[in-house]
């Protein structure tokens, strides 16, 4: 089975899988939340459109889910 590239995902996905994602966007100074487009675009889309470094992009998309999986662990379902 082949690896999902996280520069292949859309914008959209990304942050609704990844929420802790969105602040990326905000530091990068890229408006994605919210943006009808963001359900078309991929990161790579996202980087050419706005002239941002894809590779920085992309490993602060991964440092933050990486984190975020750190922290607060995989979601799970909670038991009663």
């Amino acid at each position: 089975m082949r690896r999902v590239e996280i520069s292949d995902l859309v914008v959209a996905d990304i942050m609704t899988q990844w929420p802790e994602t969105i602040g990326v966007f905000i530091a990068f100074n890229l408006h994605c939340i919210g943006c009808p487009i963001a359900v078309f675009h991929t990161l790579s889309d996202v980087a050419d459109e706005h002239g941002t470094p894809l590779d920085a992009l992309r490993l602060a998309i991964e440092d933050a889910i990486r984190l975020s999986e750190t922290i607060g662990g995989p979601a799970r379902a909670r038991r009663r």
